[in-house]
């Protein structure tokens, strides 16, 4: 797969780092619930559930308005309170952080790997011991399977076992990675696992998550607050005046999805695996071109894992080659190649800066990485001549603003 050598671009197209791909299949699914007698709250619901269970080897699963309304469900569910602290990766998107906010916890991060970008559990567990060594019990970590590369699953578990905390796998950008051969590994490692089906995303519902779990407690409840908190289950009534009643026992919210979004999420799963075959084929095509130049970084793959590719983080060493990012980013848009940037640190958000008093040079692995990093454009509607037309463009702008 060699880019061409001209240097016209293919068409007028613009080139995203993120698109949705939607089909006749797709689109007749809708349609054939939007004709049905349910539009939510239906039977097109626990039909996408059970595509979701069965796909990623979870016995329970809840779809959900979004992914953040999942990881706000998984906080409350697991019992995040007050004085509470919950880990996560400074690189990720804000709500992998947020959701221990919501619920009053405290949050925190450890720093990444800088082959995987992953948390780095060296880090992690550093972290642990200084709570340790203050009388203070971290509740849970938040371990983001960044860009689509897993985790160090086993390193993980073992520091939950040694320390005794819950462990989330925020799983957004990995549906179809495998992790030491394993396609079904997210469940089998954490107590809950979050999903988001925004259209970038490997499938998509519109807007839409999930939580999968194999704890039938921790679904009862995620599927209870996910509904306003009401609950017909006769076992826990405190009455019952008929088959109309209802009771809330807790304050829940309207995450709740719906049947012709589930619709499309089910008709997406079947192509997944077609989605991420392309999705790495695009990777080797991009390795193959910025590999070979010291000037790049390109995303490391551990031995014994497949990247699932929701995200291709390629890093430019601008700092080295005094290169400004933000020209070139405004000189890629020029040539309608929208990069993105995933992500600004969430530690240095003014929030988080002004309220737990992080600073700039907490995470040092992480802020490099956000100085360096730009994701470019990977979605399988991506012909060979774009990922020769976007090569060429990266290559060309690098050169003439040296």
């Amino acid at each position: 797969m060699k880019p061409k050598t001209d240097n016209q671009q293919p068409t007028t197209k613009t080139y995203s780092y993120g698109k949705q791909t939607i089909d006749d299949a797709d689109i007749q699914s809708v349609v054939e619930t939007l004709k049905s007698d349910w539009l939510t709250q239906g039977p097109t619901i626990q039909k996408f559930e059970q595509a979701l269970n069965e796909k990623f080897g979870s016995k329970y699963g809840s779809a959900v308005a979004n992914g953040t309304a999942g990881l706000h469900l998984i906080a409350m569910a697991l019992g995040w309170k007050k004085d509470d602290i919950v880990i996560t990766s400074p690189i990720t998107f804000l709500a992998s952080a947020n959701c221990a906010v919501y619920v009053g916890a405290t949050p925190d991060f450890a720093d990444i790997n800088e082959l995987t970008y992953t948390i780095d559990p060296n880090e992690l567990e550093w972290k642990l011991k200084q709570y340790s060594i203050r009388n203070r019990k971290v509740k849970a970590v938040v371990a983001v399977d960044y860009a689509g590369h897993p985790c160090d699953w086993d390193a993980l578990r073992s520091l939950q076992n040694k320390y005794g905390f819950q462990l989330v796998n925020d799983y957004c950008h990995a549906p179809g990675a495998e992790y030491k051969n394993d396609l079904q590994y997210a469940a089998k490692y954490a107590d809950a696992v979050n999903m988001s089906f925004h259209p970038v995303k490997h499938f998509t519902t519109g807007e839409g998550g999930a939580v999968l779990s194999n704890d039938e407690s921790l679904d009862y409840r995620i599927k209870t607050l996910r509904s306003h908190g009401m609950t017909k289950d006769e076992s826990i009534l405190e009455k019952n005046d008929g088959p109309w009643y209802y009771e809330m026992h807790e304050v829940g919210f309207n995450y709740r999805i719906t049947d012709f979004q589930c619709a499309l999420g089910i008709s997406q799963l079947k192509k997944i695996d077609r989605s991420i075959l392309r999705r790495r084929e695009i990777a080797k095509f991009y390795d193959e071109l910025f590999g070979k130049d010291d000037r790049f970084i390109i995303p490391n793959v551990s031995e014994d894992y497949k990247h699932a590719y929701h995200l291709y983080p390629l890093q430019i060493k601008f700092d080295e080659l005094n290169v400004s990012k933000k020209i070139f980013f405004s000189k890629m848009k020029e040539k309608n190649i929208l990069l993105q940037v995933h992500y600004v640190p969430v530690h240095l958000q003014p929030f988080y800066k002004n309220n737990f008093g992080f600073k700039h040079g907490d995470f040092p692995i992480a802020e490099k990485f956000y100085e360096r990093e730009l994701s470019i454009p990977m979605y399988p509607a991506l012909l060979n001549e774009d990922l020769g037309y976007i090569t060429r463009s990266i290559i060309e702008t690098l050169d003439k603003i040296k």
